[in-house]
């Protein structure tokens, strides 16, 4: 009941909202943040129960749905998908604390995003495929209202993007699937039944149905050419949503494509050299329009194509340093990011405009902001004592185990985010003193709160980074091994 307890949390905190008497902004708020913030402590519980040495699924409950198709309401944990709970309680918390602007219609705004916790919590424990189909297409439900009633200008075409791109994708993960069911000589979707199916067929139909989970979860990733929602939507979403989006939402892309690679090995060893190609150019081609942008969300949205091509090459590496530096750097980019789009939501909110040219000197009026805005900086750019340093480290010593120089590109890319890192900095934080910047409001004690929570998260990955690596080394220490032996 540990896991069903996790999913009802947040629903049930979305009943209450939606029932809650008041309509006053800030109680609404407050009982949405009692609710994120129970579902964060009882997610952290779950450590007590969970042993770190242990590879196989964990704190497993089932019942059965329809046993003909072998379908059942199945939840479960390992190595791979307990740190992505603890991250999404913790941002979905942080998301709540940071939703102080939203004063329309608040009732709806945060049952929504209560709703879109559990169905992110729901993909992230389902030990069955029909089941995580289900919650991956229900986060589509509350991400499409919080973003066309609550975003901004362009609100309607962003959010109707997003989904075509999700759904399109969602056609190819479900034809993959199917053709998975098909294909076994058992006939079930349950993973751990396709875990032990997938591997009896041929690489070539191996292949052929990884590359349609490819399309369905790389959208998501995102993966180049097929990001094109990614920006839209994160500019025109509200902030805290942004948070999530980032934070999380990308997570799930990446997440399947490590479930799909434990059920069809032979495909991703076949595609291995495909994959760390599409990873270098999403590393690199975001990189570089994201030092383009003048809008800082912007900006962000596409440094998060780059930092997901880290990603996407770890697990094309196959090795034990690549899957953790792609695990430790998923955990690591939601951090940085959702710390990114925390602030400047928040900026936001205070000067109207996202424009970096507008900015200059903050650091004299808003201390507070520009110590933590530069800590996030520094960590999106990978330096020694923040958690993108040994997830990026992980990603390269696992590259160079299996490309030598060429992954030389990952630096350049960390160069590149360093040179859009510096630019920003500087032209928030010096200069001259514009007068219409001189008096904006440092952070609030709650934004300090939430901000503190993020950099806390950062830092402690960066410096103690061992007891992370453990809760995972199991799991990936596991699927290294079947990868090896192809």
């Amino acid at each position: 009941m540990l896991l069903r307890t996790l999913l009802l949390l947040p629903a049930a905190g979305a009943l209450l909202v939606g029932l809650w008497p008041s309509s006053n902004a800030r109680v609404i708020r407050a009982v949405a943040a009692v609710a994120a913030l129970l579902t964060l402590a009882w997610s952290w519980s779950l450590l007590a129960y969970f042993d770190a040495g242990n590879a196989g699924i964990q704190l497993a409950e089932s019942q059965a749905w329809n046993p003909r198709l072998g379908s059942a309401f199945a939840l479960g944990v390992d190595g791979f998908s307990l740190p992505l709970v603890l991250l999404a309680t913790l941002l979905c918390f942080v998301a709540v604390l940071a939703s102080g602007g939203i004063t329309e219609r608040p009732r709806g705004y945060f049952l929504l995003l209560l709703l879109l916790e559990a169905a992110m919590l729901g993909v992230f424990t389902a030990r069955d495929w029909s089941l995580f189909y289900v919650f991956w297409e229900l986060t589509l439900i509350p991400l499409f209202f919080l973003i066309d009633r609550y975003g901004g200008k362009n609100r309607q075409g962003a959010a109707l993007n997003f989904v075509l791109y999700t759904m399109g994708g969602s056609v190819f993960m479900l034809v993959g699937l199917l053709a998975l069911f098909d294909a076994v000589p058992w006939h079930s979707v349950g993973m751990t039944e396709l875990k032990a199916g997938g591997p009896l067929l041929s690489p070539e139909t191996q292949t052929l149905i990884f590359l349609g989970f490819l399309v369905g979860f790389g959208v998501k990733v995102p993966i180049f050419p097929i990001h094109g929602w990614l920006p839209l939507a994160h500019v025109e979403a509200p902030s805290p949503v942004s948070i999530l989006l980032s934070g999380i939402l990308l997570k799930m892309g990446s997440y399947g494509l490590i479930r799909a690679a434990e059920m069809l090995p032979a495909a991703v060893v076949a595609l291995q050299g495909v994959l760390a190609a599409l990873a270098l150019v999403s590393l690199i081609y975001g990189g570089l329009l994201a030092w383009r942008q003048t809008d800082l969300k912007a900006m962000v949205a596409y440094s998060s194509v780059s930092h997901m091509g880290v990603v996407l090459l770890g697990i094309a590496a196959l090795n034990s340093a690549g899957l953790t530096g792609a695990l430790m750097q998923m955990i690591a980019h939601g951090l940085v990011a959702g710390a990114l789009f925390l602030l400047i939501g928040l900026l936001y909110e205070r000067t109207h405009t996202r424009d970096v040219s507008r900015y200059s000197s903050l650091v004299r009026s808003m201390p507070r902001f520009a110590f933590f805005t530069v800590l996030a900086f520094v960590a999106a750019v990978g330096l020694p004592g923040t958690a993108s340093f040994v997830a990026e480290l992980h990603a390269l010593v696992g590259g160079f185990q299996v490309w030598g120089g060429a992954v030389v590109l990952l630096s350049l890319g960390i160069l590149i985010s360093a040179a859009y890192a510096v630019r920003t900095v500087g032209r928030l934080f010096t200069g001259p003193v514009r007068r219409e910047m001189r008096d904006v409001e440092d952070l609030r004690p709650v934004e300090l709160l939430a901000a503190g929570l993020l950099s806390a998260g950062i830092v402690l990955l960066g410096v103690f980074p061992a007891r992370a690596i453990d809760l995972m080394s199991a799991s990936v220490g596991e699927l290294s091994a079947v990868l090896a032996r192809l």
